[in-house]
């Protein structure tokens, strides 16, 4: 693994899971990961539920927008975290690769979605624990 690790999170439609994870670790690193996301499927836009459970954590993933799923993605990613998007993705030797099933928050409510987040989050600084042990607090 680099130096500064890259994680690339990858969902469907890159509008939910993915997004909160990658503003989870992008929030919770302090730019010490390079932190991607992408999906196999995209929206156009991230789903406004997702934001609104992140700002309620003090996140802001509003401004991020959908991205396809490419090749180069997975291949300058030290690990990918994959939630859901079953055989779409690409696997490259060397490469640290994770499922994190996660329920689709698309369509569900506020109150339905905030447990999604918090397991995301929890699982997040699981990762975050394990890329940078040195330097995560307890």
């Amino acid at each position: 693994m680099s130096e500064k690790p890259t994680v690339l999170f990858v969902c469907v439609h890159n509008a939910g899971r993915s997004q909160m994870a990658a503003g989870y670790l992008a929030a919770l690193s302090r730019g010490a990961v390079d932190v991607f996301s992408a999906g196999s499927e995209p929206k156009e836009r991230i789903n406004p539920v997702a934001i609104q459970v992140m700002a309620e954590d003090g996140v802001d993933i509003a401004g991020r927008v959908p991205k396809i799923l490419t090749t180069d993605a997975v291949k300058g990613s030290d690990v990918v975290i994959t939630m859901g998007c079953g055989d779409t993705c690409p696997i490259f030797p060397g490469k640290h690769y994770e499922d994190w099933e996660l329920t689709d928050p698309a369509g569900l409510s506020v109150d339905e979605v905030r447990p999604i987040r918090d397991d995301i989050k929890q699982r997040v600084q699981n990762l975050l624990a394990e890329l940078l042990p040195d330097t995560v607090d307890g």
